[in-house]
């Protein structure tokens, strides 16, 4: 019997020069996503994702106190609350990508997960956090670990009133361990939220997540801002988010350079089908890849 929940990932581009005030940015973005939250809604999406860091610029292309201001608690800040609201008003699943304040000084790159009454359900803190240089200019790059604390909350699994859920952000994706994770803990969709640009990594976006639900016999929702952000120039952020199948078949795919709701129908009763061909998780050996732990660096 077929189980098909139709879902929406949300890319945009940031309109503002980084100079402008904290508030500003934060007021311009989520001004710009309300309207693509009610598209999404009005075209019968019940979970909707949006893009990392999405209130605001992909700061972390310079290294500036300045944006800690952003920051704000969760699920307790204003941003949150907000898309509760949504949530419950539209009747739909929201991921919800923010900077979290957890105290005063400490801060993570953190996904909310708001259930479609409006409930809280929890969040997912980045785990892996990249800090290189971006190109040949010494002071731009992804300078990550400046901003955020590596996540402690493991790779939890959500279940909304649609689906069960997972998520991972933007550099997790390059790393197999927490997708084989949250397919041994239930996920049906593994939702990526975003900022990559142009280069080796355009490349590699179409082919690891694919590689990841095949292996794992789950839906992935990947998500990607789109534009140029000024002054840093770190490139292009390419856009094409884009849902894959347990097969690795792509669903859906966004354009390079435009704002817009990625939608496709994603059919959960494909999950057993592919797993029950594909036998992975029955013929994994756990008690043979000790070496992952012990072969330390």
């Amino acid at each position: 019997m077929s189980r098909v929940i139709r879902c929406g990932l949300i890319q945009a581009h940031h309109p503002l020069h980084g100079d402008e005030p904290v508030t500003k940015h934060k007021e311009a973005m989520i001004a710009k996503h309300l309207p693509l939250i009610e598209q999404a809604a009005t075209q019968g999406c019940r979970i909707v994702c949006l893009q990392e860091l999405f209130f605001g610029p992909y700061f972390c292309a310079e290294q500036n106190t300045k944006w800690y201001e952003a920051a704000e608690p969760v699920p307790d800040g204003p941003t949150i609350k907000l898309m509760q609201e949504l949530a419950r008003k539209h009747q739909i699943v929201l991921i919800v990508p923010v900077y979290e304040e957890s105290i005063p000084g400490v801060y993570y790159n953190t996904a909310a997960v708001i259930d479609a009454d409006g409930k809280y359900l929890g969040k997912y803190r980045k785990n892996h956090i990249p800090h290189v240089q971006a190109g040949e200019n010494p002071n731009t790059g992804f300078w990550e670990k400046f901003y955020f604390k590596p996540g402690n909350l493991g790779y939890p699994v959500f279940d909304t009133a649609y689906a069960r859920i997972g998520v991972y952000i933007c550099y997790d994706r390059h790393f197999p361990e927490p997708a084989r994770i949250l397919g041994l803990h239930g996920a049906e969709i593994v939702f990526n939220p975003s900022a990559t640009v142009a280069g080796l990594s355009e490349y590699l976006w179409k082919l690891e997540q694919p590689a990841h639900s095949v292996a794992n016999g789950f839906f992935t929702g990947a998500v990607n801002r789109v534009g140029w952000e000024e002054p840093w120039n770190i490139g292009e952020f390419y856009g094409q988010s884009y849902f894959v199948d347990p097969r690795g078949n792509f669903l859906a795919i966004g354009s390079r350079d435009q704002d817009e709701v990625v939608v496709a129908d994603l059919d959960l009763s494909m999950i057993k089908e592919v797993r029950n061909l594909w036998q992975f998780y029955r013929d994994r050996r756990p008690e043979t890849y000790e070496d992952i732990i012990r072969l330390l660096p």
